[in-house]
Formats: C-alpha cells, sequence, structure tokens
C-alpha cells in the first residue's frame, strides 16, 4: 500500500517530535536549576564511551551477521590504536577521526581489512 502526502507529512511531524522533544525536556529543566557538579564530572565521559562503542562494534563486529570477528580486521586493530595515541596526545575528536580515516584506508591496501 503506497503512502499519501499526509502520511509523509504526519511521519515528517512524528520525527521532528522524536527528535525534539528528548532535547527539550532536560533543557526546560535544568534552565533555572543549578546543575550538580558529579553530574558535569560524569558527563565528560559519555562522549568517549560512545566513541569507543562505535569504533569498538565496527573493529570487532561482522555488521551484516552480527557476530565477534576477533583479530581477523588487522587495519582496523592498528588504526584504532592510532586514533587512540592520537586522541590521548591531542584530545581533538576530529583529528582523531581523520587520521583513523586515512589510517584505514592506507592500511587496508597491505592488510585484511
Amino acid at each position: 500500500m503506497a503512502m499519501s502526502s499526509m502520511d509523509h507529512f504526519i511521519l515528517i511531524i512524528l520525527s521532528m517530535a522524536v527528535a525534539f522533544i528528548p532535547r527539550y525536556i532536560p533543557l526546560r529543566i535544568f534552565a533555572t536549576r543549578q546543575i550538580p557538579e558529579w553530574f558535569n564530572e560524569w558527563m565528560k565521559y559519555v562522549p568517549v564511551s560512545l566513541f569507543t562503542a562505535l569504533v569498538v562494534k565496527d573493529v570487532f563486529m561482522n555488521s551484516a551477521k552480527f557476530t565477534f570477528v576477533g583479530f581477523y580486521n588487522v587495519a582496523k586493530i592498528l588504526a584504532s590504536l592510532i586514533v587512540i595515541a592520537v586522541a590521548y596526545r591531542t584530545r581533538s575528536m576530529g583529528l582523531s577521526v581523520v587520521l583513523g580515516l586515512i589510517a584505514v584506508a592506507l592500511l587496508s591496501l597491505v592488510v585484511t581489512v
């Protein structure tokens, strides 16, 4: 069954609400309150943990079959080590990502991806 223009419009509006509400509610709650120091300390680890989860999943999992591949992706493992060193040294997420992509591209020319 084909979707009508109104169905597309409703889908867009609902998608907007789902994306907007989780951002708006905390903003409204904490706009007038002091955020506890322990919460700020805890939030410093969120970007690192998200980045790590994405990288580890890509390096050690086969996305098509959802299976563990171990140390088969040598290029990605080596690139991950390069990214860890760059991220630790520079504290720059952008530079780490760019150098990681370059490292995977270059390493995939010589070892298994």
